[in-house]
């Protein structure tokens, strides 16, 4: 590949109360590029979500793409508890001050998106302009139950084929996808033990504080998105559980005013693969 389209991985150490811990990155284009794209993933996946994106991108950005601890190949945390939000956003910090910029663009899908949410929000945030994918200040019950559901509780599988059956299974709000795709959101969150098994490539630890309040209420970050003052675009799936209609259109009317566009035949969460969803994004960068 060619330096445009090839990654570099790259790790920065963060740490918590309970210690340090390794956090691994993906960089995409040059280091010397004017802006740069941060690109954050949802609960259970990783960095290799935004290859695509990435690849579209990085003529014009440096584009970061970080594992959240527990994920892809940065380390596990001792303590389950600290996988909540205020961590991930004080290692994204302790990243962007790696990256030695002063501001960013960000790019984040569910979990992620709710990460860039709450750094936007900041007084000094350095989030230039921010993409919320199907993520807003309201977090349905109902998706928090589903998600509950299966997070933190995938078996290991006897092979690929199987563990993709159960992404295309589990993750079928992603909406409609090539054999292919499916091959590719399925190959980079598992791996191959030792045994000849399959395991998903995230610690189960992160179903603890996920599912530690049962059952699920909404989850309320309306003063958080009202603080947010960048340019902000929203991406909704059109048959999303997790971005209602009514939190999304409330969105574009309060806080920094979001752009909003929906796709159809999509639920939680529109993967970015697709060269329509990619347009929407690099025409609101700019």
């Amino acid at each position: 590949m060619t330096e445009q389209t090839a990654f570099v991985r790259r790790q920065v150490q963060c740490a918590t109360p309970s210690g340090l811990h390794r956090l691994s990155y993906l960089e995409w284009g040059r280091r010397d590029a004017a802006r740069v794209l941060v690109c954050a993933h949802g609960l259970t996946r990783c960095a290799r979500d935004f290859d695509f994106l990435a690849r579209a991108a990085c003529a014009d950005y440096r584009v970061v793409c970080p594992d959240f601890p527990g994920r892809g190949e940065s380390d596990w945390l001792a303590n389950p508890m600290e996988y909540v939000v205020p961590v991930y956003v004080a290692d994204m910090v302790t990243l962007i001050a790696r990256l030695d910029v002063d501001a960013v663009d960000w790019v984040g899908t569910s979990m992620g998106g709710l990460v860039g949410m709450v750094l936007a929000s900041l007084p000094g945030s350095p989030i230039r302009k921010l993409v919320l994918n199907d993520a807003g200040p309201l977090v349905t019950a109902v998706s928090l139950d589903r998600i509950g559901e299966y997070v933190g509780k995938a078996p290991k599988l006897p092979s690929m084929a199987a563990a993709e059956m159960l992404v295309r299974a589990v993750s079928a709000p992603f909406g409609p996808h090539t054999d292919a795709e499916w091959r590719f959101l399925t190959e980079h969150v598992v791996k191959s033990e030792p045994d000849g098994s399959v395991a998903f490539r995230y610690d189960p630890a992160i179903g603890v504080v996920f599912n530690a309040e049962k059952p699920h209420r909404d989850l309320d970050l309306w003063p958080v998105y009202d603080a947010v003052k960048c340019p902000t675009l929203v991406l909704r799936g059109a048959a999303s559980d997790l971005l209602t209609p009514a939190c999304a259109t409330s969105m574009t009317g309060r806080g920094p005013r979001a752009l909003l566009h929906e796709f159809a035949g999509v639920g939680h969460a529109p993967t970015l693969i697709h060269d329509d969803q990619i347009a929407v994004v690099r025409n609101f960068l700019g």
